[in-house]
């Protein structure tokens, strides 16, 4: 690194210690992205070729640890382990972009493939590379484009095989957790709303619009248009806003 300036040297010493990389990697991503740190961590995620190669036999080991003993997948004690060793609670919303990451298919178990497929990705074949890749997966969160990704993941990740709704209780769950990343004031009275008012299963539609209702219309409500083509649900928390004094709606 004799030949970079300080600025440059910090942030490649930075980038290596975020992502586990080389740093050759390193360079290669920072220059690639004109010096931007976080543009150079897209370029380190999305293009395999500039990550360092896992060790396969790693990998292997890894997985094994965290198998299930009686079935070729990880399952709740594998991940509940799995957290034990990130220093995690396994109720963290990282472990969602984790999930995310590994393309799972449903929570709480992860496939020999996405697993092992993920952390290929990832440029991860130790634990102590997993644990220091967290606070990148935590800055995802923050980026617009990858948070809604991980929004409309989590719908078919939660839902129970073989059902096309998720349950209530699950839904909320999920809301609250990755609403207190965006802030979004109504989650709470939204989770209430559907307690008290509906009560059932939740569509993949209303997971999707209730994203673009929180990112879009303000807490006055003032430019929510009811003629426009939201969910009925959402139809309804209108009213029922207005209705329970939670919000004194003024319209353009």
């Amino acid at each position: 690194m004799h030949k970079l300036g300080r600025g440059h040297r910090d942030k490649v010493q930075q980038f290596m210690a975020i992502t586990g990389s080389s740093e050759k990697a390193a360079v290669q991503a920072l220059k690639a992205s004109d010096w931007h740190l976080e543009g150079a961590f897209d370029i380190f995620y999305s293009q395999p070729h500039i990550r360092t190669v896992t060790d396969s036999r790693h990998l292997e080991e890894l997985y094994n640890r965290y198998k299930d003993p009686y079935v070729d997948m990880i399952l709740v004690d594998g991940i509940t382990l799995l957290c034990n060793d990130l220093q995690v609670d396994p109720q963290d919303i990282v472990m969602l972009v984790v999930s995310w990451h590994m393309k799972a298919a449903t929570m709480c178990e992860f496939s020999r493939q996405e697993f092992i497929g993920g952390l290929q990705y990832l440029g991860i074949d130790t634990i102590e590379k997993f644990r220091d890749k967290l606070s990148y997966m935590r800055s995802e969160l923050k980026d617009e484009q990858k948070f809604r990704e991980i929004y409309n993941f989590a719908f078919g990740w939660a839902k129970e095989k073989g059902q096309k709704s998720l349950a209530l209780d699950t839904a909320i769950g999920m809301w609250q957790l990755l609403f207190a990343e965006r802030h979004w004031p109504l989650v709470d009275h939204w989770c209430q709303f559907l307690q008290v008012r509906h009560n059932k299963a939740i569509s993949r539609d209303t997971w999707s619009q209730l994203l673009e209702f929180a990112k879009t219309v303000d807490l006055q409500l003032s430019n929510y248009d009811e003629e426009g083509a939201w969910p009925y649900l959402i139809d309804e928390f209108v009213e029922y806003l207005t209705e329970n004094g939670i919000v004194q709606r003024h319209q353009n």
